[in-house]
């Protein structure tokens, strides 16, 4: 069973949330809701109340998009020079303040507190890669007719609207605007209501970095989203979360009566596929790594929940991965000595556990975890690691995103009787292929249903390359050229272009220069 150890020599919530005022970002001001409401942000790991934060309505998505409407001719005349250094300021702040951001995420999310300084490190390429990426975009010369000159040109959409996810809230709230925000656009981004810290300690550097207006930071619940995704003049909007909400923002932007661009970033349900020429501990170390226990729980859209392993090493594949989870520390996120922090909330707990229940329940084999670890705070959202064994593909647990750290291992003899399990969900955003056989290793990263593939390795991600998934698992990409160009409206120039003779004569004419006959 899992245990809890403790070994933090000062306490993180007194220096980082206790009395401290976090406060939205509208126009360059810091600022409440208008209306005064406030919202309670919960402690994962205790389950106590941490502080209060402002809970924003439709009228302070109007201030907001107004402030940005504003702001967004100026932004984009700026320039991509001026927009840079914009970048490289708020690049310098975040580096600044790395451990207070981090440790808000693990204050408020139940994130490990090291790996979260991993993200906030992980942000500084995205600073650093947007503006680099942006200045190499151009536009093209089409040869479309042989008297005319055609090419493209493009400009920003205007007011971008991003709303963020729970499980990455620095990190989100960092890299996510960025490629809206290099080319010229101005922004309202809404943050998660179960995680709101890191993202409103950032709306101070924000404002310090970017001129008032270009970058507006809201917190709130669904009605903030709603009237976001509805607004007139909020004509691209981008969303990282489930699939049931993604649904709900296409839904509602098509029925605001406005024609909007919308991306959507959601779930995944992705395979881990293990042949058996697999190095079985490679394997392991990857399934571990790439389930994302120790840098978010597994709630993470990427995780490989699923995974599939030939019949003749499926037992011993089995008994090692649970042997290491077993053995894995849970407990306050804060506390560097656990590898493992709570799950978001009270209501996800739940739906972890639900799940739990249901794979027990189905006839599953539960070869690891589920408990609640011995020695944690009592009131925290705990459970430790998860593997199931003995998993058929039509259990819910190997089905349907759980979003927490539960992983199904399944069991495969035929290789497509293996690609029948793995695109058998409705869900495609990564997948993951174990072999030393090359062929085979690519043959079936084309055959998987999936968005973003990788090849003996997990879970990490690689800025440049187009980041999405298949079926329900979105629309659009992310980190790359796509994702740039997603953001600019296009447009096409024809010019009509007379005779090199007629039009040499032409400006003889003009200049009265020709010389007389």
């Amino acid at each position: 069973m899992s245990t809890t150890t403790t070994s933090v020599q000062a306490d993180p919530i007194a220096t980082h949330v206790t009395g401290q005022t976090f406060r939205m970002l509208i126009d360059g001001e810091l600022v409440e809701a208008q209306k005064g409401a406030r919202a309670v942000t919960w402690n994962p790991n205790t389950g106590s109340e941490l502080t209060e934060v402002p809970e924003a309505g439709p009228e302070d998505v109007q201030r907001a998009v107004d402030a940005a409407h504003r702001a967004a001719p100026g932004w984009e005349s700026a320039g991509l020079r001026q927009r840079t250094r914009c970048f490289a300021k708020f690049a310098e702040l975040v580096r600044e303040h790395r451990e207070e951001l981090a440790m808000l995420d693990a204050i408020d999310c139940g994130n490990p507190v090291d790996r979260m300084r991993l993200d906030i490190d992980l942000s500084q390429s995205y600073l650093e890669g947007w503006p680099a990426l942006a200045a190499a975009a151009t536009g093209k010369v089409i040869p479309a007719s042989a008297d005319g000159l055609h090419y493209t040109a493009s400009r920003p959409y205007g007011v971008v609207g991003r709303i963020t996810a729970f499980n990455h809230p620095a990190m989100f709230a960092i890299s996510r605007p960025l490629p809206s925000l290099i080319t010229g656009n101005t922004l309202v981004m809404k943050c998660a209501p179960q995680t709101p810290l890191s993202a409103l300690r950032l709306a101070e550097l924000f404002a310090e970095a970017f001129p008032p207006g270009v970058v507006n930071v809201l917190s709130g619940g669904a009605e903030v989203g709603d009237a976001l995704v509805t607004h007139p003049q909020v004509k691209r909007l981008a969303f990282t979360g489930s699939k049931e909400t993604g649904l709900v923002i296409q839904r509602r932007a098509a029925e605001s009566g406005c024609v909007k661009h919308v991306t959507l970033e959601l779930g995944g349900k992705n395979a881990m596929v293990v042949f058996p020429d697999s190095d079985i501990d490679a394997a392991v170390e990857g399934a571990i790594f790439g389930m994302n226990f120790n840098v978010c729980q597994g709630q993470s859209c990427g995780s490989n929940s699923r995974v599939l392993v030939h019949s003749s090493i499926h037992d011993a594949f089995l008994d090692c991965v649970s042997a290491r989870l077993a053995a894995y520390r849970v407990g306050p996120a804060y506390d560097e000595a656990n590898d493992m922090g709570p799950v978001v909330s009270r209501e996800h707990l739940k739906r972890v556990n639900g799940y739990i229940e249901s794979g027990v329940r189905d006839g599953a084999v539960l070869r690891a975890g589920g408990g609640r670890p011995q020695g944690a705070p009592t009131g925290g959202f705990y459970v430790e690691p998860v593997v199931f064994g003995e998993v058929r593909p039509d259990m819910a647990i190997a089905r349907e995103e759980i979003f927490g750290p539960v992983i199904s291992v399944l069991a495969f003899d035929g290789y497509e009787e293996m690609l029948d399990i793995a695109n058998g969900v409705d869900l495609g955003l990564t997948a993951s292929v174990w072999t030393h056989d090359l062929d085979l290793a690519h043959r079936t990263a084309a055959r998987l249903d999936a968005g973003y593939v990788w090849i003996n390795d997990s879970s990490k991600h690689f800025f440049g390359t187009p980041f999405g998934g298949t079926k329900n698992s979105g629309i659009g990409r992310e980190e790359s050229a796509e994702e740039l160009d997603s953001y600019l409206e296009s447009k096409v120039v024809h010019t009509r272009l007379a005779q090199g003779g007629d039009a040499f004569d032409r400006v003889l004419d003009t200049a009265g220069r020709r010389n007389p006959t």
